[in-house]
């Protein structure tokens, strides 16, 4: 089962953040890109409220659903679900470090069990026909030992999965909080590169501080994709000019780009949900240029009044437009 060129760029699952609606932005600025959905635990797809969990606009494709748990048959299950879904990818998670995921054994405690998450793999490649892949971690805590992390890929590899999104750095699964764990732990890229030189069968994709253009395609050079997580939410146009650069596309400008969610924005409103559960995911659009401030603000004020509409963020564009010409 193969994976399209669209694991050249991909965007991170990201919880409370890559929802849906955000998902939907994303694919406006990049046609090109793999999208992921947050992580949901196996059990929830089994015994939750799929309508909402799985909520995924068609517009969306490629999408993956990221999985989060340790029981085979449960996310053999699970991934038997998100395919009948419309998922075009099943993502395991292994390397989510929070306390919450260490308390019930999934997530980047799993690095330590190789041979479980082996299992994990060919439960669920034997139950879907959509390829299955893993994001994991370099190792845990204070373990710096590249054969273990190599040892580790090649016992998943060999129960089945070929694809690996390797966020470059340990997971601390003691005193660092999940922020922390995205921000203190030394990045060592060269790991991946490594990996992808030692292994050039599988498919290896960086995550992990990539933070602009020129990042993503240095790492390019040595891998088969990037994995922007952070960068992408909170400066969306970087996303943009990087599928462009990869697709050989030109830019559009952040208002045409903003402009082309209208008619996803008012289906939506017309069905009852609120604006501000769309507007959140733009707010960072116009990032350091001028007038961005005025656009996070005039958003942010708004969206959350009762009966906001688009006209709010056409205003927002007004005003950042105004300034920027302005400035100018």
């Amino acid at each position: 089962m193969s994976i399209p060129n669209s694991i050249r760029l991909s965007v991170a699952p990201m919880m409370d953040w890559t929802d849906s609606h955000c998902r939907v932005f994303h694919r406006l600025l990049a046609p090109q890109a793999r999208l992921y959905t947050e992580m949901v635990h196996a059990n929830a797809v089994l015994h939750g409220d799929r309508a909402r969990l799985l909520l995924r606009d068609p517009v969306e494709n490629p999408v993956a659903l990221q999985l989060g748990g340790s029981d085979p048959a449960v996310l053999a299950q699970a991934a038997q679900i998100g395919q009948a879904h419309g998922f075009d990818e099943i993502n395991l998670n292994v390397g989510c470090p929070s306390d919450r995921v260490q308390a019930g054994r999934f997530g980047a405690c799993l690095m330590k069990e190789p041979a479980v998450v082996a299992d994990c793999i060919a439960a669920m490649s034997a139950a879907v026909q959509i390829p299955v892949t893993v994001k994991c971690r370099l190792g845990v805590d204070e373990d710096q030992d590249y054969g273990r992390f190599q040892a580790f890929i090649d016992t998943v590899a060999a129960a089945g999965c070929t694809v690996f999104f390797v966020h470059a750095r340990n997971a601390w699964l003691q005193g660092l909080s999940p922020k922390e764990n995205r921000e203190v732990p030394p990045l060592r890229y060269d790991w991946a590169y490594r990996l992808k030189q030692s292994r050039p069968a599988l498919t290896i994709a960086v995550n992990g501080g990539i933070a602009g253009v020129e990042d993503a395609l240095a790492h390019l050079q040595h891998v088969d994709g990037v994995m922007l997580g952070r960068a992408a939410y909170h400066d969306p146009y970087v996303l943009h000019r990087l599928d462009a650069a990869l697709s050989g596309t030109s830019n559009r400008s952040r208002g045409e780009l903003l402009r082309a969610l209208r008619p996803y924005a008012e289906a939506r409103l017309a069905e009852g949900v609120a604006l501000k559960h769309i507007t959140r995911h733009v707010l960072g659009l116009f990032h350091a240029q001028p007038g961005g401030r005025a656009f996070r603000q005039v958003l942010s004020e708004g969206a959350h009044r009762p009966g906001a509409d688009w006209t709010l963020v056409e205003r927002a564009l007004a005003v950042t437009e105004a300034q920027a010409r302005s400035a100018a």
